[in-house]
């Protein structure tokens, strides 16, 4: 039967491919149709297993991609992932002129979805468990640094606990000759050797530079083709969600005239794209004329209505104009205020560099930490943009996209 080592051939995704596609194509008919047996496949037959198939590549190729990024645990987004894909994958099932059965499609996205949890149980047994360290140079304080990881101090050469790798300061001149032997033995026995600056912008999403020498983004300008790609797909997700947002919109216009009589809508001049001024729509949520300074926590400008538009994240739709004319993403840093921008120009190194990607309504800081109010949580979101700008893609794009329904429905952040 199963042992131990056979499981652990489940993690490698061509073979979580490979028996993802034999359950959710084949054991469907076990229990739907056993006239393929004798009487071979006909159209229908060939287009159930072959959407089907789609729908399992899909959702595997997803979760295992935005398993890469850092805080990651699949598990909160294998129902969310599988859905995207069974309801994009069904609509151009009903789009092309072919027949297939949907009673055939449900089981086979049944059987699927068992598979991603067995899968994701199989993935956490199997996670890092331990990193060592060798405290030298930036590397001395790593626990601090990381604290989400779990940390084992080497303060001799001796290793005798099994970690899944080392890290240290490679750079630092306080690595004698004694340490740079140990991490080439190391390294020869197939335990990696991370320098402090990878494995902390690997673990906790964020990319910290304080020096010119740490630059690395000025080369990193992002794709101008995927950036084109990204704004009609941006365009066509809005037009889509139309007749549902136009229903919330009307009803928080209601909603908010209603409360005081005052103005529905609300225009701030912000930094967008490349350092331009531009006008940013919003669903007020403010008592008319209130002063624009950062907002805390139990702000009393915010009205009853605005506490609930701005928890779920509604007064950001009037956004979708600010899309539709190309100043901003859908997924973007957030764009700041004008004066709030000057001064942390001054106080935060190369903080233009995030002006070098369109603004977004949502972002990785903004599903990572939410609003920020003071300087130390404005320096860590800052790092959350860079981390955002140095590995912009599809694949985070739509990570963000699923934790900003998270957010959504949790508030998370909101102020």
């Amino acid at each position: 039967m199963f042992n131990r080592k056979t499981l652990q051939y489940l993690r490698f995704l061509p073979v979580q491919l490979f028996v993802g596609l034999l359950v959710c194509t084949w054991i469907p008919y076990l229990f739907f149709d056993w006239n393929y047996l004798t009487q071979g496949f006909n159209k229908a037959n060939t287009f159930n297993i072959f959407i089907s198939g789609m729908l399992a590549l899909s959702t595997l190729f997803t979760l295992n991609l935005i398993r890469r990024f850092p805080g990651i645990t699949s598990t909160s987004y294998i129902i969310p992932v599988f859905l995207f894909w069974f309801t994009v994958i069904f609509t151009l099932a009903e789009i092309i002129p072919l027949p297939f059965s949907l009673i055939y499609y449900c089981l086979s996205g049944f059987f699927l979805l068992s598979y991603l949890f067995i899968i994701n149980i199989i993935n956490r047994h199997y996670e890092v468990q331990m990193l060592a360290y060798i405290p030298v140079g930036r590397a001395i304080d790593m626990p601090e640094q990381v604290p989400s990881a779990n940390w084992l101090k080497l303060d001799t050469i001796n290793l005798e606990q099994d970690v899944n790798g080392i890290v240290t300061d490679l750079h630092s001149y306080d690595l004698t000759d004694d340490w740079l032997e140990f991490i080439a033995n190391k390294t020869l026995q197939g335990i990696p050797v991370y320098h402090h600056r990878n494995i902390r912008e690997s673990l906790t999403g964020r990319v910290r530079i304080n020096h010119m020498y740490e630059n690395d983004l000025g080369s990193l300008l992002p794709s101008d083709n995927y950036m084109l790609i990204k704004h009609y797909f941006d365009c066509l997700l809005i037009l889509i969600l139309l007749p549902f947002t136009l229903i919330i919109c009307l009803l928080t216009a209601i909603a908010i005239k209603r409360e005081d009589g005052g103005k529905v809508f609300y225009v701030q001049s912000r930094v967008g794209y490349r350092g331009k001024t531009i006008k940013v729509y919003k669903f007020r949520s403010m008592r008319e004329n209130a002063k624009e300074i950062l907002t805390v926590d139990s702000d009393d400008r915010i009205t009853k209505v605005g506490k609930f538009i701005r928890k779920t994240r509604v007064d950001e739709l009037p956004q979708f104009i600010n899309v539709i004319k190309g100043e901003m993403s859908l997924i973007g840093p957030r764009a700041e205020f004008i004066d709030f921008a000057v001064k942390l120009e001054k106080q935060v190194p190369f903080f233009n560099y995030r002006h070098i990607v369109k603004p977004g309504i949502s972002g990785w800081a903004q599903v990572n930490q939410g609003y920020a109010t003071g300087a130390e949580e404005t320096q860590l979101k800052i790092e959350y943009d860079f981390y955002y700008i140095k590995h912009i893609s599809f694949t985070l794009d739509l990570l963000i996209f699923f934790r900003t329904i998270h957010t959504t429905l949790t508030g998370f952040g909101s102020r």
